[in-house]
């Protein structure tokens, strides 16, 4: 699939959560889990748990580090649970 976004993988191993955009998320999740990613060659096997589109691969990279720096775990798993940026949500 051809399409710009934030994916969020999880290790199945010891529950560590990973954040990254591409543009393409099969070649990506094949690529983490065969140790080609030196930050998640030790928490192999991954999981995809989200992935969220955006319109451009720019837009996707500025999305990815806005939301590492958020640096929560609760804040994760409501995104994987919503499935939209934290700041785009209204719902407070």
């Amino acid at each position: 699939m051809k399409t710009a976004g934030v994916y969020i993988i999880q290790s199945t191993k010891n529950g560590y959560y990973y954040i990254g955009s591409t543009d393409n998320i099969e070649r990506r999740l094949a690529q983490h889990n065969k140790g080609l990613v030196r930050a998640t060659r030790n928490l192999r096997p991954l999981e995809i748990k989200c992935f969220i589109r955006c319109s451009n691969p720019t837009e996707a990279k500025q999305s990815e580090y806005r939301l590492k720096n958020y640096k929560r775990k609760d804040i994760l798993e409501k995104v994987i649970t919503d499935k939209i940026f934290p700041w785009n949500y209204k719902g407070v």
